[in-house]
């Protein structure tokens, strides 16, 4: 009763802001997800509430810099999904507020743990496993075997066929690579890094610009979440998508309301739309087959059961920190992207 009262005022508060005094209000939104579902969002909350947004897509990495070097005069509001890991690192380095929301009673539990992790100051909105695609007509013509493993993606066969973001600005890839140190124990990890740098043809900025270069024949193989491969299939490309045998990390994508937020309230009900299942059922209509949060929300038939996949038990807390997050991008850097190809 309690939960469904709230839920009440929150969604009643946002029909409110509706009204004639609602089109003086702005909200400035980071969002970090693909470029439709970004725009998508904006027009939602736009046409929801009267609020104008003003609307800027960069990758996870990229946002948590931005949102650090504007720390002492801030200029966004909410920063929207994007990988967990560096909403932790903002949420430890005081970088975001905290804030409870009325909606958190409709969502999955992994995505209240993410709030617990952060001290409320993040929530989870959508999961994903990380995994890998390939055009599948470039196989063929290379004569290329069916990769099914991550093992399979350091043969020698696949040198210059494989694009991964760059985990210094790439969630994506950060994933990846704390993927490989808990599955493998980080000095077999760095090896499967450096084994895997001999084959890469491009680090990209973007965590789904891999996949994408694979749907149009760029690239054979690219490493992304499974939902980014899953939507080059829906839209008509080539790709075949692997949930690698020896097991894999997933994402909880998030959202966090910036600290010294100019426009708080509008943030407040911004953050309070993103969790409703209305909200998030309609990811699917510009091709994002994330996971949502939100128990209700309608899921695509597309969306990659994670139940399925042989995930690993991934240490947020521990691989979202600042600490840890520093040091393994910095070994990144010196063992690994140092290298010759």
């Amino acid at each position: 009763m309690k939960t469904a009262l709230l839920r009440s005022a929150a969604l009643a508060g946002l029909m409110m802001a509706g009204g004639a005094s609602a089109h003086a209000e702005s909200l400035t939104l980071y969002c970090s997800a693909d470029e439709a579902w970004c725009q998508q969002i904006k027009t939602g909350f736009e046409e929801k509430t009267g609020i104008t947004v003003d609307m800027t897509r960069k990758s996870s990495g990229e946002t948590y810099a931005q949102v650090r070097a504007e720390a002492s005069n801030p200029k966004g509001d909410v920063w929207w999904g994007g990988t967990g890991d560096p909403h932790l690192q903002a949420a430890e380095e005081n970088l975001t507020e905290e804030y409870v929301s009325p909606m958190r009673g409709e969502l999955h539990d992994w995505a209240i743990k993410q709030a617990e992790a952060a001290g409320n100051k993040t929530i989870g909105v959508y999961s994903g496993a990380l995994g890998f695609g390939y055009n599948k007509d470039l196989l063929a013509k290379n004569g290329l075997p069916e990769p099914k493993c991550w093992a399979d993606l350091t043969k020698p066969e696949f040198k210059g066929q494989i694009q991964i973001a760059n985990p210094n600005s790439s969630g994506t890839a950060y994933t990846t690579l704390a993927t490989m140190v808990q599955l493998m124990g980080e000095d077999k990890g760095f090896e499967f890094m450096k084994a895997l740098h001999k084959n890469v043809n491009q680090y990209t900025k973007s965590g789904s610009a891999p996949i994408k270069a694979a749907g149009l024949g760029e690239t054979t193989v690219g490493i992304v979440f499974m939902h980014d491969a899953v939507a080059q299939t829906a839209a008509g490309f080539p790709i075949v998508t692997v949930a690698p045998c020896e097991g894999t990390g997933y994402e909880i994508g998030s959202m966090s309301i910036i600290k010294g937020a100019r426009n708080a309230e509008a943030a407040k009900k911004f953050y309070d739309w993103a969790l409703s299942a209305d909200m998030q059922g309609k990811a699917k209509d510009v091709k994002s087959f994330q996971l949502p949060s939100n128990k209700a929300a309608t899921v695509s038939e597309l969306t990659p059961d994670l139940s399925t996949i042989k995930l690993i038990d991934y240490d947020f807390k521990k691989y979202g920190s600042s600490e840890e997050r520093k040091r393994l991008l910095g070994k990144w850097d010196m063992e690994v992207s140092s290298l010759p190809q």
